[in-house]
């Protein structure tokens, strides 16, 4: 059975209005970066925040510590998607909440 993404996502405490291509691969992009990262087994539901150049994951609940280079990389990353959305200029800060069923 195929997955199925929910993402929420607000720029600069503004809400983003996600088409279903768009809720889609934010949900499969972020799922991805995480599951990457030591420590993180099946997601269920993640918070990625951005305020500055701080990046803040949370995976089904818990925290997941970053060192700088995963910080700056997955930071860029989401900022630069971010950055191409429609109604986006600029990003100072971000809040991605996405559900895996």
């Amino acid at each position: 059975m195929a997955l199925v993404y929910k993402s929420k996502l607000r720029v600069n405490k503004v809400t983003v209005e996600l088409n279903a291509f768009v809720d889609d691969f934010l949900g499969r992009t972020c799922e991805g970066i995480v599951s990457s990262l030591r420590g993180v087994d099946k997601v269920q539901k993640l918070t990625i925040r951005k305020d500055k150049d701080e990046v803040k994951i949370t995976v089904n609940g818990e925290e997941i510590p970053l060192t700088p280079f995963p910080n700056d990389i997955i930071r860029n990353t989401l900022t630069a998607l971010v950055c191409s959305l429609k109604d986006v200029e600029r990003v100072d800060s971000f809040n991605i909440e996405v559900e895996v069923k």
